[in-house]
């Protein structure tokens, strides 16, 4: 078993049962993603529409692909006939989008609710009173072709493990609160290669890894 393969089963033995781990592809060759898939990998993350399609294109149809980037709404037609989970849905015209481009292709396109818990202005996310205005709508059956399924959060970027623990329990508790409402929301996409064991801890049942498995981007 090559390196690569051997860095996939260690990320996975880290996960609880059936949790995802989500191969961080961004800027990667096709070459290398096909090796990845070759050790039987079947989810990648991408954060850039056009690399997206150029990759789903070019790579085997089996792959589930997830968008973990910021999404223009202009940008969510290019990717909705194929997409398997957007986790960076941040506002409700972009829903609205994704929810027309879903109906379009015939389909139900499952999403995620970025929360914003990091305290850094860079990061995306819906603010607390955004999300609970969006799932009420979501409740009111107005997006008929989104089916959510949970939430992501990226949390801030430091050294400090008390604040990255307490940013990742936060929205442990906003999926918790989510999920005895909505039964079926499964769920929680939260830490990066620098953070994810905070993640797991705090009951992440998604990790996206990148540099940890592909090495430094170039």
């Amino acid at each position: 078993m090559d390196d690569l393969c051997q860095k996939i089963q260690f990320f996975r033995a880290q996960l609880p049962e059936n949790g995802i781990l989500i191969a961080v592809s961004k800027t990667k060759p096709v070459e290398l993603i096909r090796k990845a898939y070759d050790c039987g990998h079947r989810d990648f993350g991408e954060n850039k529409v056009q690399e997206l399609r150029f990759k789903h294109l070019a790579l085997p149809s089996s792959i589930r692909w997830h968008m973990i980037g910021h999404l223009q709404r202009n940008k969510v037609k290019y990717i909705a006939p194929f997409i398997h989970l957007i986790h960076s849905v941040d506002n409700e015209k972009l829903l609205t989008e994704i929810n027309k481009q879903a109906a379009k292709n015939q389909r139900v396109i499952d999403i995620l609710f970025q929360i914003k818990i990091a305290r850094e202005e860079t990061k995306f996310g819906l603010t607390e009173e955004a999300y609970r205005d969006l799932t009420e709508k979501y409740a009111q059956n107005h997006f008929p072709s989104v089916r959510l399924r949970g939430l992501m959060g990226m949390a801030t970027n430091t050294q400090d493990k008390q604040q990255v623990r307490s940013e990742f329990a936060r929205l442990k508790s906003l999926f918790d609160q989510l999920k005895t409402r909505f039964p079926h929301i499964d769920y929680l996409s939260a830490g990066m290669s620098g953070d994810y064991p905070l993640a797991i801890e705090q009951g992440a049942n998604i990790i996206r890894i990148g540099s940890a498995i592909f090495g430094k981007r170039q």
